[in-house]
């Protein structure tokens, strides 16, 4: 397989989105990336950053791609858990404090800031909805953010997934409990689950 060959094959493979990183990964040299760029198969859509001409971005990959400290989570996390319905409009990513975010992108995502001990707590991978690898927060560190965000997050969205967290066959009761403790909304979730149970 040459070259192109390879190039081609991985930009199936991404769903029609790859990186530079990629690249580099499979041993291509980038002058590639260029030839298929002048031939209109590839788009250059930012830093390191190439689409496929008939094939939509996969936002939710190139953001993590480009900010591998950004962690989808809240309303985003809940929609990929399918703890809501609703599609959210924007973006939601957690980073750690003092983590600099370009202003592009926080125009764009929902950037909620954590401190750093407790950023990688939780953590999962997950799909995009393009089927590329994302890193996104378990079910119940989901719901532990929900809680400690619930000013910045419809209500209706929040008893929706509360009502289907409880649901789950998979919901691990102990686990929420640790996290809800670790994040000091132990009484809140604690009073959510005696309404709901």
């Amino acid at each position: 397989m040459n070259y192109q060959e390879k190039i081609e094959a991985l930009i199936i493979a991404k769903q029609g989105t790859i990186l530079t990183a990629d690249l580099e990964k499979n041993h291509i040299p980038r002058t590639y990336l260029a030839g298929l760029v002048a031939e209109g198969k590839l788009e250059k859509v930012g830093r390191g950053v190439y689409v496929a001409a008939d094939a939509i971005e996969d936002e939710m990959y190139v953001l993590q791609s480009r900010y591998p400290q950004l962690i989808f989570s809240h309303e985003t996390a809940l929609f990929l858990h399918d703890l809501t319905d609703r599609t959210p409009f924007e973006y939601s990513a957690t980073v750690p404090s003092g983590y600099k975010v370009v202003e592009k992108i926080s125009e764009r995502v929902k950037i909620y800031y954590i401190r750093k001990e407790l950023h990688p707590l939780g953590v999962i991978d997950g799909s995009s909805s393009f089927g590329n690898p994302i890193k996104v927060y378990n079910i119940e560190r989901t719901i532990c953010d929900c809680v400690r965000s619930r000013n910045r997050i419809d209500v209706q969205i929040l008893n929706e997934a509360l009502k289907r967290y409880v649901r789950l066959k998979s919901a691990d009761f102990g686990q929420l409990m640790d996290y809800a403790k670790t994040f000091k909304v132990d009484k809140v979730i604690k009073h959510y689950l005696e309404v709901l149970l």
